[in-house]
């Protein structure tokens, strides 16, 4: 699949297929890609001792930080009571930066940033494989500019390293397709799996489009591709459950409970809590906790999610050019070998981004942020499609109007996904539009008196154009009024957290660890002063009230009910077993969350303590009991 040929001459490329490129980089190109990761590393890790993290995923990191039970089960608190409501994969990379450099934001979001640039550079590499030298740092430049990249590089969402494995099974699979070798497929697989760890099931959603490439343009017979096709997909699934296995085979006496599950089951909190519920409108899917669904709504669904006015600008700038770079891509190469490299490349990432937008567009809400996983293919189909344009325009044939149609509509396509947030850099519109109307101009003007020089800076001004306004708001993500929310970041003035906080007078919280409010102090002061060889410092009603004592602390919390509240653990008989075995003696009940079994068992036998006891005025939505008490 990998050529440089889109670089080439097209009459050239479609008399004599080529093989993958392995020509080195020059000076020039080598200067030009680290300008690009220096560029990426700046974006990504400017500031991020002041970064925001997410409240519950960094309480999670945290606590795996503090103990290897709790790292190896993705247990919410270090005793590993309850585990968080995901696979912990994506949080074991942050827990090790913590436990090497110590609980502080900027240990946390580290490995954020490396997954961010790593992925940078393996898809600069695969592109330049695929469409040449110039296509993969256009790809590359892109995937560093694309907003919602930036802010969730500075952030600590799973999606991320979900990102930098899919890219890298994408390289795996292209090699396959080119070389015909088992070996890269199976480690194609073994990507997926891994990635299936950061994001479970949303990192299957590109193997039917993996599979599909690959029986489709790699040699062989279509027999032997069909049963390299089952190894690597038995690869894929065997990688994805090793720690679903691993749990389903450990005693449940032995490791925490698994949040979101009504049967314990880690089966149900992959296929039913964070799989089956999100479409349709059963809570309960297979054993899933009541309410889930209603819980990650968000609006952000139906076919235009991904150009509404809060997504659109996060990710949706290069779209345009994206789609038809696809068809023209498929389109012109019509007739080709089955095995032809450039409408292979083609299909393979348009695949991933169709597959992705369909999935969206059809789910019960998404964050805004889960859009990032769509920025590899839009990047890559950028650079592919500029260079096979590009071809094009210099042949000089009926399709070098392609070039500059697309650069043009694309550059209007900017101006509407910024128009309605014109008082955000307000220079943005006529700039892009003076930089779009001249490079179009220039690029058709082209003729007998046309300098090399003239339209090459005509194709560097419509580039610019289509690059700025996503450029802008990635930068814009440094401020931190445009940083986005710890829990759905988003760069730019969007979001209803945005929205919420007045525009520029209030900026986001950043969630620090080991640095308790004046309040959260107090009462670990109380606790701990009150403790006397209780197991647990706490139990907290949902993970809602545990969330800051445990980005602040390492001692054990017991998670009622886990993230949402509503997980049956511990059940009342348990709780009881536990005051009267004196593990537990404090109980932090709050209004924000329904009640449970477990919370009133605690409100007819603990009795409330006082606030000024513990450094408040007054409970608000808190009210701590104390179980050695009895109740009213």
């Amino acid at each position: 699949m990998a050529t440089t040929a889109l670089a080439r001459d097209p009459a050239h490329r479609r008399r004599r297929p080529v093989k993958l490129s392995q020509q080195s980089m020059d000076r020039r190109e080598l200067s030009a890609l680290l300008v690009i990761l220096a560029t990426a590393v700046v974006l990504y890790a400017w500031g991020i001792d002041r970064a925001g993290v997410h409240p519950y995923y960094s309480a999670a990191a945290r606590s795996m930080a503090a103990d290897w039970h709790a790292f190896v089960f993705g247990g919410l608190d270090p005793s590993g009571s309850v585990t968080v409501d995901k696979i912990p994969g994506a949080l074991w990379p942050q827990a090790l930066s913590l436990k090497l450099f110590g609980p502080y934001n900027w240990a946390a979001v580290l490995p954020q940033v490396l997954e961010g640039v790593l992925a940078v550079w393996a898809l600069h590499r695969i592109v330049r494989a695929w469409a040449g030298p110039w296509a993969g740092l256009l790809a590359a430049l892109v995937l560093t500019f694309t907003p919602v990249t930036v802010a969730l590089d500075r952030h600590t969402i799973p999606d991320t390293l979900l990102v930098l494995l899919l890219v890298l099974a994408a390289g795996a699979l292209q090699k396959a397709v080119t070389t015909g070798r088992l070996l890269p497929l199976l480690l194609c697989g073994m990507w997926v799996g891994l990635a299936f760890q950061a994001k479970m099931l949303q990192a299957w959603l590109v193997l039917p489009v993996f599979a599909a490439v690959y029986q489709m343009a790699a040699p062989g017979s279509r027999w032997q591709r069909a049963r390299r096709l089952l190894l690597a997909g038995v690869a894929a699934v065997a990688v994805s459950c090793s720690w679903l296995l691993l749990v389903w085979a450990t005693p449940a006496a032995n490791r925490p409970y698994i949040d979101a599950t009504t049967n314990n089951n880690p089966f149900t909190l992959v296929f039913g809590y964070n799989g089956l519920s999100r479409f349709g409108h059963d809570p309960n899917a297979l054993g899933a906790v009541a309410g889930t669904a209603a819980s990650r709504t968000t609006d952000n669904t139906g076919w235009t999610m991904l150009v509404n006015q809060d997504v659109g600008p996060q990710i949706a700038w290069l779209l345009p050019l994206a789609v038809l770079a696809l068809a023209l891509g498929v389109w012109w190469r019509a007739g080709q070998p089955r095995t032809d490299g450039p409408r292979t490349g083609f299909l393979l990432w348009g695949g991933w981004l169709a597959v992705h937008v369909v999935v969206f567009s059809n789910s019960n809400g998404n964050h805004g942020y889960y859009t990032t996983v769509l920025a590899p293919a839009l990047a890559a189909l950028t650079g592919g499609g500029v260079a096979l344009l590009w071809a094009e325009y210099r042949a000089g044939a009926r399709r070098r109007a392609a070039l500059p149609l697309a650069l043009g509509l694309t550059s209007l396509w900017a101006v509407a996904l910024h128009l309605p947030h014109r008082a955000f850099v307000p220079w943005l519109l006529p700039v892009v539009l003076m930089l779009g109307l001249c490079g179009t101009v220039g690029l058709c003007a082209r003729g007998p008196r046309a300098t090399r020089r003239a339209v090459h800076g005509a194709l560097a001004a419509s580039l610019a154009s289509v690059l700025l306004a996503p450029a802008v708001w990635a930068v814009s993500c440094l401020d931190p009024r445009y940083a986005g929310s710890s829990m759905s970041p988003l760069a730019g003035p969007v979001g209803p957290d945005y929205r919420g906080r007045h525009h520029h007078r209030v900026t986001f919280p950043c969630y620090p660890l080991s640095s308790p409010s004046v309040r959260d102090a107090a009462l670990l002061n109380y606790l701990s002063a009150h403790r006397s060889g209780e197991t647990y410092l706490l139990a907290t009603q949902a993970a809602y009230g545990a969330e800051p004592l445990l980005r602040a602390t390492s001692q054990p919390i017991l998670v009622m009910g886990g993230f949402t509240g509503l997980t049956p653990y511990p059940t009342a008989p348990q709780l009881s077993d536990l005051v009267a075995t004196h593990r537990l003696r404090y109980a932090l009940l709050t209004s924000r969350r329904p009640p449970t079994p477990a919370s009133a068992w605690v409100k007819r036998n603990c009795a409330p303590v006082p606030p000024r006891a513990y450094g408040r005025i007054s409970n608000g939505s808190f009210t701590l009991h104390d179980c050695a008490r009895r109740g009213d």
